[in-house]
């Protein structure tokens, strides 16, 4: 198990401040109220993964955030697992991942981790169906029951103990609105309903027992959306929400102190996007937080409660991929 990077050293923070503004975002939701923000958080960098990578799976459980598969080494998609220990600001090599995937999707249930579909190729070639359980503990992987068709950059989050995959795209690149959902105790897959509208790279994060699909992508990068899809498991039906104020794909999104923060895309004008923008679960509202010290896509993000990481992505709208760890604090 080798340690990968050892560095501690903050590279540079990006403190909120006039210059860049404090932009109130219409909530579209909410007849046309602004929602101020007295903070809008700082941008930091801690220790480098010591491989560039874009497309992984990034979730944090046990207190520690695990990046799984994606592209890096040069190769269109991997078998590379890295684990990083916020309170060493370390990175080491774990098990890796059976078979190689980019764009695979991921959660975690009761300490263990479930990666979920993806690609073999690029770009978005050769969907895969396959299902792994990574248990940190015992740093080992084991296959489980597939989805019931391929699927890659689908949607994955848990809600009371199952895993729900949702929308991502087909063996023939076709984006679609595909809803499955896997059940530990049963080792099956069973449908559930399919999202409104068919997309892939977009955010899914759960919030008690609904699950938010926020932006997206219809087809190519400029089919960027706006949509915020809302899954009630408790009525098997989607509602709709408050939009996204900026349309875009290839985004991160994570619940972080009572918001699902969205994070970068692809891509704005030549670049990734640098917009950062909160959802208040309990206002429905949007609003705008401190940008990103440089764009990103391909980004998942994790959460320890205290900080949001954002490890690696590509900092170009190309096949690009980095080796940063960046983090936002507020």
């Amino acid at each position: 198990m080798r340690v990968l990077a050892t560095c501690i050293a903050v590279l540079f923070i990006v403190e909120a401040s006039p210059r860049h503004g404090l932009k109130a975002v219409p909530s579209r939701g909410s007849a046309g109220q602004t929602v101020p923000t007295s903070n809008q958080g700082t941008w930091s960098e801690k220790a480098r993964l010591g491989e560039q990578r874009t497309e992984a799976a990034v979730v944090f459980v046990n207190r520690r955030i695990y990046v799984l598969g994606g592209m890096a080494r040069g190769q269109d998609s991997h078998v590379l697992n890295q684990e990083y220990d916020p309170a060493a600001d370390r990175w080491r090599e774990r098990a890796p991942m059976p078979r190689p995937l980019s764009h695979p999707g991921a959660a975690a249930i009761d300490g263990k981790i479930y990666v979920v579909g993806g690609f073999l190729r690029n770009v978005h070639l050769d969907a895969q169906d396959s299902v792994f359980e990574y248990d940190p503990a015992a740093n080992t992987w084991r296959t489980l029951a597939p989805l019931k068709s391929p699927r890659g950059s689908v949607g994955v989050a848990a809600v009371n103990g199952r895993i729900h995959a949702i929308g991502g795209r087909d063996v023939n690149r076709v984006t679609v609105a595909t809803h499955e959902v896997y059940d530990p105790r049963t080792g099956k897959w069973s449908d559930l309903a399919a999202l409104p509208k068919a997309r892939d790279h977009m955010g899914v994060v759960a919030v008690g027992g609904q699950i938010h699909a926020i932006g997206g992508r219809f087809n190519t990068p400029t089919e960027n959306t706006d949509l915020h899809d809302v899954y009630d498991q408790a009525t098997n039906a989607w509602k709709t929400a408050a939009p996204l104020p900026t349309p875009r794909s290839g985004v991160s999104a994570v619940l972080y102190r009572g918001f699902i923060v969205v994070d970068g895309g692809e891509c704005n004008q030549g670049k990734p996007f640098v917009e950062n923008e909160a959802y208040d679960v309990k206002a429905g509202r949007w609003s705008s937080l401190a940008p990103m010290p440089s764009g990103r896509h391909g980004i998942q993000a994790a959460t320890d409660g205290q900080v949001l990481y954002i490890p690696g992505g590509a900092p170009a709208c190309a096949t690009a991929a980095s080796d940063t760890m960046l983090t936002f604090r507020r």
